[in-house]
């Protein structure tokens, strides 16, 4: 039977960081995959994902962007390709609205460079946008865009170089404390380990199932629009956007050549219909409606995006009832540690958090302030299902 320091269940983000960390550490660490790496069936796929350090979602995150990309230039460093391209990024909406509000107060806390921009002032600058006249935009220079594969590959490449070892093509089937350890069941075999990280996206819920009620797996879909005016949206007169209007909140990485991205305009619906799905059996066709809740802020906000739809994807949202993420080491089996960076917006800190579990399964804690991801937030919750 195997022995291990660390066994990771899960190659995304998440779990190809904590592999890489690990590994550099010089511990004996295995990671576990279902599929093959930069599958299509969880959350870390797609192309690209937006890195942004002004956090509408709360300032606390801004130090965990920071080291993040740190990180990240560090991985291009070591990998020897391009992985974070700086574009800026406006995110545009109401002045009052959640958007602007959280990225704003984000920006000011932290000392973050950026510019607001009232609506006439933004359409002059990118005129590919239309936005009413109470609109503003936070424009910050620092953000962009991640290659999302590549990501995954460079970490898992870099872990392997570091001793690492992987196997993919071999479903997790249960995860249980065994003495001063964890014993994992696989498809294929049994495994022991000192510790376990559950980097698993959607599919924590099965491998966890006293966790069930906490998180919440939803569909999300993504479109890649042909530009109706190629000249609006060209290299460097597009920038990485989100939007906040009456139709929810939408996000767009234009198409880039250094990055070599193809054709087509991404852009998605952040939500979506909040639709509840089982990872292992949700409709993975594009429909209609799909399409109509994505084009309708296209058609009304950057018309010179709402040329043909190329091409579509649908993703999962691992979602907490907060949206922040859930990181932690379980009540009653601390060698356990469950890592569930997601609700949407966790791709941009992958290196970070691969760096926080690997401290958590080396030293039991971390320098990096969790707090908000710990899951006594859930109270009585979290603690029945310890």
């Amino acid at each position: 039977m195997a022995h291990f320091d660390v066994v990771i269940c899960g190659l995304g983000a998440t779990g190809s960081a904590a592999l890489l960390h690990l590994a550099r550490r010089g511990k004996r660490v295995l990671g576990l995959e279902r599929y093959a790496p930069g599958h299509d069936r969880g959350s870390s796929h797609g192309g690209t994902r937006i890195f942004r350090l002004g956090y509408f979602e709360h300032p606390s995150y801004v130090p965990l962007l920071q080291r993040a990309h740190a990180l990240w230039r560090d991985l291009e460093d070591a990998f020897g390709k391009p992985l974070l391209h700086t574009t800026g990024i406006a995110e545009i909406g109401p002045p009052d609205g959640g958007l602007v509000r959280g990225t704003l107060a984000a920006a000011q806390r932290h000392g973050l460079r950026h510019e607001m921009l009232a609506a006439s002032e933004l359409m002059r600058r990118f005129p590919a946008f239309r936005v009413p006249p109470g609109y503003v935009a936070v424009v910050q220079p620092a953000g962009g865009f991640l290659q999302v594969e590549r990501s995954v590959t460079a970490q898992l490449a870099l872990a392997i170089s570091a001793g690492a070892e992987m196997r993919t093509a071999e479903v997790v089937r249960s995860i249980e404390p065994r003495g001063s350890g964890v014993r994992i069941v696989t498809d294929h075999r049994t495994i022991d380990a000192e510790r376990a990280i559950v980097a698993a996206g959607p599919w924590l819920k099965s491998l966890l199932p006293e966790f069930a009620g906490l998180l919440r797996v939803t569909r999300q879909v993504v479109g890649w629009f042909e530009p109706a005016d190629a000249a609006l949206v060209a290299d460097g007169r597009l920038p990485v956007f989100i939007i906040e209007s009456r139709h929810g909140m939408h996000y767009g990485i234009p198409s880039h050549a250094r990055a070599n991205l193809g054709a087509g305009i991404k852009i998605a619906k952040h939500h979506h219909r909040d639709e509840r799905v089982d990872p292992d059996c949700y409709d993975r066709t594009i429909l209609p409606q799909d399409e109509a809740l994505i084009r309708a802020a296209i058609a009304d906000h950057i018309p010179a995006a709402n040329g043909l739809l190329i091409a579509a994807q649908t993703c999962l949202y691992t979602m907490t009832a907060d949206g922040d993420f859930l990181i932690d080491r379980l009540p009653g089996a601390p060698n356990i540690i469950i890592a569930s960076p997601c609700s949407g917006h966790g791709f941009k800190f992958a290196p970070v958090i691969g760096e926080i579990l690997a401290d958590l399964a080396t030293m039991g804690t971390t320098g990096h302030d969790i707090s908000r991801f710990r899951l006594a937030r859930f109270g009585a919750l979290a603690g029945a299902a310890g």
